[in-house]
């Protein structure tokens, strides 16, 4: 079932642009490796801004990611991703998401926008949800949030992998990504 509606009420939320606060943010991901276990990453998110308008579903979203940041705690295997294998970071040194629409379908909120990876895009759909808003000790309006989302890499060009003496593949293709978000209203 989708609802229909066209605005809604977020407590708490606050108009305006909201930039991320990186210290407080972190991009991961999750695939599945020999078939039988999860291998866990980060990046850097090197910017995020949300444009607020009164209409939250209104929302616009932009964010950049660090490519050259992935850290999986193994050296050779973060080398591996960056090399032309998997991110090729020197000619596609960052991550890029543009938000085409906010909607709420089950009660959930969904972030639709198109995601850049390895310079393809793909549509993407987020699942989202709202953390919350508070104030800093220092005065700063806060937003709080966590948006997920599945994709195939191989759909974006990351097709490298090997195959298993026991059948099946080293890496999986659906890769969760998670988003763990923290952004300030920012001052007029």
């Amino acid at each position: 079932m989708t609802d229909t509606a066209t605005t809604i009420d977020v407590p708490g939320y606050k108009t305006g642009t909201w930039v991320l606060d990186p210290a407080h943010s972190e991009v991961s991901f999750s695939v599945r490796h020999m078939m039988i276990s999860k291998v866990r990453g980060t990046f850097g998110l090197k910017s995020a801004t949300l444009i607020a308008p009164e209409n939250p579903l209104e929302a616009k979203v932009e964010a950049s990611v660090d490519v050259a940041s992935v850290d999986t705690k193994d050296e050779g295997r973060d080398n591996h991703l960056r090399s032309a294998d998997f991110f090729d970071v020197e000619n596609n040194p960052t991550m890029e998401f543009r938000s085409t629409g906010v909607r709420v379908q089950d009660g959930d909120f969904l972030v639709d926008g198109d995601l850049t990876i390895r310079g393809v895009t793909k549509p993407v759909t987020f699942d989202f949800e709202f953390g919350g808003f508070g104030v800093d000790p220092w005065g700063n309006y806060k937003a709080g949030a966590t948006a997920k989302a599945v994709v195939n890499r191989e759909d974006f060009g990351l097709t490298w992998n090997a195959a298993l003496e026991t059948g099946g593949v080293l890496v999986g293709k659906d890769i969760t990504i998670t988003l763990d978000l923290q952004g300030a209203l920012q001052q007029d």
